[in-house]
């Protein structure tokens, strides 16, 4: 396949129009080179592994016809993938990435903050941002309405949570730890992907509402960016 092309900005929403046909073979290359070039104890890399083992998975369930359409579902993947990217890459050219993203990228070399955190904050930003964002940016793509794509959502979602589970069990400190681990149950219970994945598509319907009235839905986009930050921010909290 071949890579993903850039994506410019549209007007109104802020949302990417894609240049070229999207593909998850692109995406995850550029995941693969972030995994590359960053030492595992980075906090975004820590995150960027959780997401590029995803959307491997994705795109293994993709390949073997999981998805009832397949280019809807690789179109919302690849596009909810393009907004980490391009955090990424803001964060990299000195430019301000979404307020969601911004505690990661501040808090990603403090020695007092434990992986399970840096990927959960980065799970919180980009399902609590980026998947309303990618799913309008999907509709206006492909011509249709978020609940033409609620299976697709759906289904994605399903993988996220499962995931979610194996990052918990995968990166909870040992019994060795349990000083760091109980204040981090706590401070970690307190958030679910469930909550925010449902939030997400209640995000997306109502800026799909709003595509008519720029202005407040650019409003309402930075409030929701804005209070994801808040978030993110305390999911961070150093515990040692």
């Amino acid at each position: 396949m071949a890579k993903t092309e850039r994506s410019a900005t549209r007007p109104g929403l802020g949302v990417p129009t894609v240049l070229d046909e999207p593909t998850v073979d692109g995406v995850v290359a550029r995941m693969r080179a972030f995994r590359a070039s960053w030492p595992p104890a980075d906090g975004v890399a820590v995150f960027n592994q959780v997401y590029l083992t995803v959307t491997e998975e994705i795109g293994r369930r993709i390949d073997v016809r999981e998805f009832a359409w397949r280019r809807s579902a690789e179109t919302l993947d690849v596009l909810f993938a393009e907004r980490y990217l391009a955090a990424v890459e803001a964060a990299a050219d000195g430019r301000r990435p979404p307020a969601c993203w911004r505690p990661l990228f501040q808090y990603r070399h403090h020695p007092g903050v434990r992986p399970l955190q840096f990927a959960l904050a980065g799970i919180n930003a980009h399902i609590g941002h980026d998947l309303a964002l990618a799913v309008v940016d999907s509709c206006q793509l492909l011509g249709c309405d978020p609940a033409e794509l609620e299976g697709e959502f759906d289904r994605v979602g399903d993988v996220l949570v499962l995931l979610e589970e194996r990052v918990r069990e995968d990166l909870m400190p040992g019994p060795d730890l349990l000083e760091i681990a109980d204040p981090l149950t706590h401070l970690l219970g307190s958030w679910s992907l469930e909550r925010a994945r449902d939030a997400a598509w209640s995000a997306a319907r109502i800026l799909w509402g709003l595509r008519g009235l720029p202005q407040l839905a650019e409003e309402f986009r930075d409030r929701m960016d804005s209070g994801i930050g808040l978030v993110g921010r305390y999911l961070l909290t150093p515990l040692g």
